[in-house]
C-alpha cells in the first residue's frame, strides 16, 4: 500500500496527447476516428490526480506506471515477467543475493541509453533519508545495490524478504537526468524521462495527463497513439462526460455503471481488487481511542448491508486490510453485525445512554467528526451509513465533506472514511497502516494505531521466507484487530469501468486501491489494437 494511496490519490499511469482542443472533446477518438478509419487514440476519465510522476518519491512503486518501466512487471494474472531484466532474477545465499541480467536494446526517451548505473541510482537514491519517498520503508530489507558492469545488478539483503523480487517492478530512473537535479523538487517530478510505452507530453494540474506512444519502445510502439487521462474528482460529471462522447472510457461507482448498460457501444469492466474503505479511529480522540467504543463500532456496522445498498453487490465485506477469499485471511476474524453486542460493549465499559440516547462517560459525549473526500459519492455514501449504524448503539458521529487539505491536518484527532490495499504479498498492505512507528507520517497509520504485538508480528513477518513462519505472523495481526481495532474496515470494493467498444484486448488486473490510474483495463493500454485497423 502506498502512502498516499490510504487517503486516494496515488501513483498514477499515463496516457495521449496535447491538450484537448474543441474537437477533441466533441470526438475524443481523434481525427482518425472522425474520418471512419480505426481510432488511435483514447481520453478516459479517472478521479485522482498523482502528486507527482517520479518513481524516486513513489509513482509506480507497484509497476505498470506506463511512462517508466521496472525490472519486472506484472502480467495480467498478477504474476511476474521480465521487463527490463530479460529474466527472473537468481536468487542465492539463502535468499539474500538478488542478480538481475539487463536487456541491452533500451534507450529513455531522450535516446540515452539504460545502463545498471540507472537501476543503482534509483534504489539507493529512494532509500536516502532525504528523498521524500513516503514508501522506503517497503525497502527496509535491502541492505547493498551494486552494478557489475552495464547489463547486471545485484541486490544484497539484510534478511530474507520474501516479496522482494516484487518490489524491483519500480520503474527505473534516469541519473544522467534525475541525478542532476534535486530528488524533491526538481523539474523530473513533473516532466519525467523513462523507458516506458508512453511519453508525458504535458500535464494541466487539476484537469488532465496528455501522453504520446513512445516509437522507440523496447517491446514495439504501441497502436494506441495518444491516450489522455482527465481528472474528474466528481463521480457524477465523470458519468455526465462519458454520456456526452467527451470521455472514452471511465471509472464510476456501480450505481453510476448501470445506468450504461442498455449501451450496446460501450462495455463494462469490473476488477477485482484490495481496495477497501475503513474509518480511521485516531488513539488520540477521548472517544475513538477508547478501545471499547473501537470494539463496539466493529460490530455496530452492518458490512453486508453496505455491500448490497451502496455497492449494489460489486464488492464484499472487509475485516481487515486483507480481503477475505485472500489466501492469506485469518479465517475466523469476520465480524457478524451484533446491535446488542455493541450496546453491550459499551454499558460495560460505562458508557452509558445520555438523555438524548447518546452515551457519556466521565462527562464525555460518545460523538466525533468523521471526514470525507468531497466529490466522492462511494466515501461519502459508506461514511454515512456508518454514522447510522454508529447512531444506534449511541455514537453520535458527525460526516463531513472536505479536501484534504482540509482533512490531513486534522487526522490525529478526527475520523477520516479512508480507503487502502494492494495486492501481492500481506507485508504490502498491512505494515504501512499498521506499524505504530509510522503513526501521524503522512497518509501512512492515520490512526495512530499502536498495538506491540501488531508491531512484532508485522516484523516477523517480513524478516523470514518461511511460509508458516509468515502466516503464523499475520494471523496474529489479524486477530489483534479483532480484540482492538484501529480502524473500522467496511468493505472491499470492486472496481467498475465502462469503456467505448472501439478497442480489442482489454482486460483487467486484480487491482490496488490505487485505481483508475494505472490500473483500469488500460492497465495495458500499449497493447490495445483498435477495432477497423487494417489487418
Amino acid at each position: 500500500m502506498t502512502a498516499r494511496s490510504i487517503r486516494g490519490t496515488a501513483a498514477v499511469a499515463l496516457a495521449g496527447a496535447l491538450a484537448l482542443t474543441a474537437g477533441a472533446c466533441s470526438n475524443p477518438g481523434g481525427s482518425a476516428a472522425g474520418s471512419g478509419g480505426a481510432k488511435d487514440s483514447a481520453v478516459v476519465g479517472i478521479a485522482y490526480e498523482p502528486e507527482t510522476l517520479s518513481p524516486l518519491l513513489g509513482y509506480g512503486k507497484d509497476g505498470n506506471s506506463k511512462i517508466f518501466d521496472g525490472l519486472l512487471a506484472f502480467d495480467g494474472d498478477m504474476k511476474l515477467k521480465p521487463a527490463l531484466a530479460v529474466g527472473l532474477p537468481h536468487i542465492s545465499d539463502g535468499g539474500l543475493t538478488y542478480t538481475y541480467t539487463l536487456r541491452k536494446d533500451v534507450a529513455f526517451s531522450d535516446g540515452a541509453r539504460f545502463t545498471a548505473k540507472d537501476v543503482v541510482f534509483t534504489y539507493r537514491t529512494i532509500l536516502d533519508p532525504k528523498t521524500n519517498n513516503p514508501s522506503r520503508t517497503e525497502l527496509d530489507a535491502l541492505k547493498s545495490v551494486e552494478s557489475v558492469g552495464d547489463d547486471t545488478v545485484v541486490f544484497r539483503l539484510k534478511y530474507p524478504y520474501a516479496p522482494f523480487a516484487e518490489r524491483t517492478v519500480l520503474g527505473i530512473a534516469p541519473e544522467h537526468v534525475a541525478g542532476k537535479q534535486d530528488v524533491n523538487t526538481g523539474a523530473f517530478t513533473t516532466k519525467p524521462i523513462g523507458t516506458g510505452p508512453y511519453v508525458l507530453t504535458g500535464w494541466s494540474k487539476g484537469e488532465k495527463l496528455s501522453f504520446e506512444a513512445n516509437p522507440t519502445h523496447w517491446a514495439g510502439a504501441p497502436e494506441v497513439k495518444k491516450f489522455t487521462m482527465a481528472i474528474v474528482k466528481d463521480d457524477d460529471v465523470r458519468a455526465t462526460r462519458l454520456r456526452s462522447g467527451d470521455l472514452d472510457g471511465a471509472i464510476l461507482p456501480p450505481n453510476l455503471a448501470a445506468g450504461f448498460k442498455s449501451d450496446k457501444a460501450k462495455k463494462t469492466y469490473a476488477a477485482k481488487t484490495y481496495d477497501y474503505r475503513t474509518v480511521t479511529l485516531p488513539t488520540h480522540n477521548k472517544v475513538s481511542g477508547d478501545v471499547a467504543v473501537r470494539r463496539a463500532l466493529d460490530v455496530a456496522v452492518d458490512r453486508q448491508a453496505m455491500v448490497d445498498k451502496i455497492l449494489e453487490g460489486a464488492g464484499k465485506p472487509a475485516y481487515g486490510p486483507v480481503p477475505t477469499d485472500s489466501e492469506w485471511f485469518a479465517k475466523g476474524t469476520e465480524r457478524r453485525h451484533d446491535l446488542d453486542a455493541a450496546k453491550k460493549i459499551l454499558d460495560e465499559a460505562g458508557w452509558k445512554p445520555g438523555a438524548d440516547g447518546v452515551r457519556v462517560k466521565d462527562g464525555v459525549r460518545a460523538e466525533f467528526p468523521l471526514w470525507y473526500l468531497s466529490g466522492d459519492k462511494l466515501r461519502q455514501d459508506h461514511a454515512l451509513a456508518y454514522a447510522s449504524d454508529a447512531k444506534k448503539a449511541g455514537i453520535d458521529i458527525k460526516t463531513q465533506a472536505g479536501t484534504w487539505e482540509v482533512i490531513e491536518p486534522r487526522m490525529k484527532t478526527d475520523a477520516v472514511l479512508a480507503g487502502g490495499g494492494s495486492p501481492g504479498d500481506p507485508d504490502f498492505d498491512q505494515y504501512l497502516l499498521l506499524t505504530s512507528s509510522l503513526g501521524g507520517d503522512g497518509f501512512n497509520n492515520m490512526a495512530w494505531y499502536d498495538n506491540k504485538t501488531v508491531d512484532k508480528a508485522l516484523v516477523d513477518g517480513r524478516q523470514t521466507n518461511d511460509p508458516v513462519k509468515r502466516r503464523a505472523a499475520y494471523d496474529t495481526v489479524q486477530r489483534e484487530l479483532v480484540k482492538n481495532p484501529g480502524y473500522t474496515f467496511l468493505t472491499h470494493i470492486d472496481h467498475l469501468y465502462v469503456v467505448n467498444d472501439d478497442w480489442d484486448g482489454l482486460s483487467t488486473q486484480t487491482e490496488p486501491h490505487d485505481h483508475g490510474l494505472a490500473s483500469g483495463p488500460w492497465w495495458n493500454v500499449e497493447s490495445w489494437k483498435p477495432k477497423g485497423a487494417a489487418k
